[in-house]
């Protein structure tokens, strides 16, 4: 196992879009270094792009800060079903350190995804672990939190983001 770097805004790699999953068998150790890096952030999400891999993946974990360890790993993610009830939470990003921003989205998801086996699942997500798994399935189509917000609101996120990395 080893941690691994996670990519910063602006690097272009967290504006693209991400390819499938070929062979889940070949991105079983890669899931290992994504939660060790994750943990270690301490996040509770982390997208493949966020690490420079180019691939419809991610791992997520919502409740491990509480003390209720629920690793998830999923392996070309799409969202199936969600309410017209909404939700707004104060997200951040590993990839945008000190970048929050109170993002509105679906309350509860229906996310179906590929296991590390193989094997097709579906879960129903609501709370904390919906906003992860939107926030991280965002990761993979090139989308930040702060993509999500009012323009104006967004450009004064990311100048004071720039000022503080010295840009």
């Amino acid at each position: 196992m080893s941690l691994l770097p996670i990519l910063k805004w602006p690097d272009p790699r967290l504006a693209q879009v991400c390819t499938p999953v070929v062979d889940p068998a070949a991105v079983e150790q890669l899931v290992t270094d994504m939660f060790e890096t994750m943990y270690a952030a301490p996040g509770r999400g982390l997208a493949a792009p966020q690490i420079g891999v180019m691939a419809r993946l991610f791992v997520m974990d919502a409740g491990w800060k509480e003390g209720d360890m629920t690793p998830l790993a999923c392996l070309d993610p799409r969202i199936t079903l969600t309410t017209d009830a909404t939700a707004t939470a104060t997200e951040g990003c590993l990839s945008v350190p000190g970048v929050t921003a109170d993002v509105t989205r679906p309350a509860e998801i229906t996310l179906t995804f590929t296991d590390l086996t193989g094997t097709a699942q579906e879960v129903t997500l609501t709370g904390a672990a919906a906003t992860i798994a939107q926030h991280e399935l965002d990761h993979l189509d090139g989308i930040m939190h702060f993509d999500r917000i009012d323009p104006a609101a967004r450009d004064t996120l990311l100048a004071d983001y720039a000022k503080g990395q010295g840009v």
